[in-house]
């Protein structure tokens, strides 16, 4: 923790302009700035949101249809080192939350390749249960189709849980990991009962726009302004006035199971590629929280804890931890996250 403060003391005077840049761009998505815009729906593939870079379609096959997905495949900009970073994203974002960590990465030499996994952003929305085996296999025949025989992996949230069983399955493939937030730090199913698609459906569906809003500022502990986080509000509120809304809350739903139903925590120290977490101190969020026990939320969430305990067993774990931000390191300590997350591939 010494080195984190020194690094920590070195960039933080950076740290204000970077992320005041990059809350500039979000804010010019706010309604304030594109009001009309906003108020159109959406289809369930995103077709009216903007992502920064271009978007390609892998056609794949799931529940006995064909579905599509969607990625962004970014070269390097300059001094090309021939290494392939693939971003992860998490439950409730678009990969294009991604785009700070895309340029810095490809500034620095890696092309980088950002799926939207099916269910999400502007790929397909399957109705049929989601696992975590199928979408790391998702993913490589993605990487087998660009011809990307071993790359490095970063990942936010229920990314983190993809990006444990990618490296658990297909070893070979996984240079190393570096695991923003990761949830799956712990078994969810000792402290959260099994809760029915229907009360899940009934709950999301009834979810407005000020609580979703106020949910993901206080589960997540996010130290960024609200405006910050108004186009992920905005998409989920757009997409109810799509008519295949039922088909992308139900897909949503399936994503929340699998994450209850398929740990991750047992596998973490079994993982032989070098690994970094990377950690925000105020984050304590825990899928499934509040449908636990009021005696057993308090014990929930202490992902820092857990990490770093984790790193500890594993053969090649390391984690770090950013004071004063919460769930999305990458879009509230933009720069910190960028040099740790450089500095770490850079030496792998």
């Amino acid at each position: 923790m010494r080195a984190h403060s020194i690094l920590a003391r070195r960039l933080a005077h950076r740290l204000a302009p970077c992320l005041a840049l990059f809350l500039a761009s979000l804010l010019t998505l706010t309604p304030a700035a594109v009001r009309a815009e906003e108020q159109q729906p959406l289809g369930i593939g995103l077709e009216g949101f903007a992502y920064p870079f271009p978007v390609r379609f892998l056609p794949l096959t799931r529940d006995g249809e064909a579905q599509r997905l969607a990625y962004m495949d970014v070269p390097a900009a300059d001094n090309a080192n021939g290494r392939t970073v693939l971003l992860l994203h998490g439950r409730n974002f678009p990969s294009s939350y991604w785009e700070p960590v895309i340029r810095a990465l490809s500034n620095a030499g890696y092309r980088v390749v950002v799926p939207d996994q099916l269910g999400f952003g502007k790929s397909s929305k399957p109705v049929g249960a989601f696992t975590f085996d199928r979408m790391a296999a998702d993913t490589i025949a993605l990487a087998d189709s660009l011809k990307i025989q071993r790359f490095d992996v970063v990942a936010h949230s229920m990314g983190g849980m993809l990006a444990v069983r990618l490296a658990r399955s297909y070893p070979q493939r996984v240079n190393s990991l570096v695991l923003e937030a990761p949830i799956g730090l712990e078994d969810y199913r000792f402290t959260v009962p099994p809760v029915s698609d229907e009360t899940l459906l009934a709950r999301e569906g009834d979810l407005s726009a000020d609580a979703y809003r106020k949910q993901l500022m206080t589960s997540y502990a996010l130290s960024i302004p609200a405006a910050a986080i108004e186009p992920f509000v905005s998409i989920r509120e757009r997409v109810k006035g799509s008519g295949e809304y039922p088909r992308w809350l139900k897909s949503f739903v399936n994503s929340y199971q699998m994450i209850w139903g398929q740990p991750v925590v047992h596998e973490i120290p079994l993982v032989k590629a070098p690994t970094l977490f990377i950690m925000g101190a105020n984050d304590h969020n825990a899928p499934g929280k509040g449908f636990a026990p009021a005696e057993m939320r308090s014990g929930m969430g202490d992902n820092t804890g857990h990490a770093r305990s984790l790193a500890g067993r594993m053969p090649n774990g390391k984690a770090e931890v950013i004071n004063n931000v919460g769930h999305l390191v990458h879009m509230e300590a933009t720069e910190m996250f960028n040099t740790l997350t450089l500095e770490f591939l850079n030496t792998h």
